[in-house]
């Protein structure tokens, strides 16, 4: 998403050898470039099964057909201004959506495609003319479908997404609205089965800039949520019961809500999500996707694990968890002017972290702090108005210099 962004050249190398041990994930990574370069309409190198270099360079953006323009008249004059994965949805000869569908044949993981396409979608503005009822143009609404999994080991789940991250990206960043449908769930524990998922939001309008933030004053915890997946209405009450005691024993104070409690209808399929909520407005997530065969021990180690991990971030005092921290990196580079968050004490960059500020450095200088209790960068606009003045920013007609 960076290199599209700022539309130049980002050679990746070592690429993270955990892929070679975890086919599924490596497949999910290659199926969220794929899309990425189709819809930059990028040149690529490396960019195959098991490659551990790839060189990503878009071409300047291609935009889609104009909200309140008639349909264009051929399919051969339009195929050069479209991007190739998107279709336009028409109501009276006005599109009114652009929606595009990524499928894996695996249940790869459905959040850490969304994750790589975010940044994309949302500064991603096809251009708008203003309708006849409207003042000023709008950015035409987006809609992404993902078959894949929506639990999936060793990825952020549905639900992370739902309550933490597209909260908080809302909530505390300003981005655009996102709404998440799940039609059907995907899951590796058990028996391999694909889900549907569809994510609805509108990008920024061009020419818009996202101002900086700063995480800081976590504030006092005042709600737990704490979302089920499990075997059978026996199995969910079993771990609530757990679930509630522990959390009453460390936190009597704060209130307890379920805002999912669905059963699995398979012994191998347990989950829990516990969401702390505090009175400034952040969120912190932690979870356990079991996948193994549940017994009679079970409920206790899964609530056990996920209220320890909890307890440890909560106790740092910071405003993320790590899962959180390595998704604000590129929004910090992406916001204008300098963004700060506080991780907490004796929290560190984890390796996606690292991996993410490890490409936004390049070329870019971005201004960090590791292991002390905030990360801070200069923002992508401010620091490329230094390296180049020919680039455009966010794929929009601005420039660096006039940015910064």
């Amino acid at each position: 998403p960076v290199s599209r962004l700022v539309v130049s050249s980002l050679p990746i190398s070592q690429v993270r050898f955990e892929f070679e041990t975890n086919p599924q994930r490596r497949l999910t990574v290659l199926a969220a470039v794929e899309w990425l370069a189709k819809a930059t309409r990028a040149e690529t190198q490396g960019m195959s099964k098991g490659s551990t270099e790839l060189n990503f360079a878009p071409l300047q953006r291609a935009l889609g057909t104009a909200q309140g323009q008639s349909k264009p008249p051929d399919r051969a004059q339009s195929k050069d201004i479209q991007p190739s994965v998107w279709q336009d949805i028409y109501e009276d000869d006005r599109v009114i959506r652009k929606e595009s569908h990524i499928k894996l044949n695996s249940p790869g993981s459905v959040c850490l495609i969304l994750q790589a396409i975010l940044p994309y979608l949302l500064f991603h503005a096809h251009k708008t003319v203003p309708r006849q009822d409207q003042s000023t143009a709008s950015s035409i609404p987006l809609r992404i479908t993902i078959e894949g999994g929506t639990n999936v080991s060793q990825s952020p789940s549905i639900e992370y997404i739902g309550q933490v991250l597209i909260p908080m990206l809302v909530e505390k960043i300003g981005i655009p609205s996102i709404t998440t449908k799940v039609i059907k769930r995907g899951w590796s524990p058990g028996r391999a089965d694909i889900g549907i998922v569809q994510f609805n939001l509108t990008p920024f309008v061009a020419g818009s800039t996202l101002p900086a933030f700063n995480f800081q004053d976590r504030g006092e915890v005042i709600r737990m949520h704490v979302s089920i997946l499990a075997t059978d209405v026996s199995s969910r009450d079993k771990l609530r019961a757990k679930v509630v005691e522990k959390l009453l024993a460390h936190y009597p104070e704060v209130e307890i809500v379920f805002p999912i409690e669905e059963d699995t209808n398979n012994g191998s399929r347990l989950y829990l999500l516990i969401v702390a909520e505090t009175s400034n407005g952040y969120r912190l997530g932690r979870d356990c996707l079991w996948d193994r065969k549940a017994n009679n021990s079970t409920m206790e180690t899964v609530a056990n694990n996920v209220i320890e991990q909890m307890d440890e971030d909560l106790e740092r005092g910071g405003c993320v968890e790590e899962y959180m921290q390595d998704q604000l990196v590129v929004f910090q580079a992406l916001a204008e002017g300098r963004s700060v968050v506080d991780s907490g004490k004796d929290m560190h960059a984890t390796l996606h972290t690292q991996t993410a500020s490890g490409g936004l450095e390049q070329g870019l200088q971005p201004v960090r702090s590791f292991g002390d209790r905030a990360t801070q960068y200069e923002s992508l606009a401010t620091v490329a108005a230094k390296v180049t003045e020919d680039k455009r920013y966010l794929g929009d007609t601005i420039e660096y210099e006039n940015i910064a």
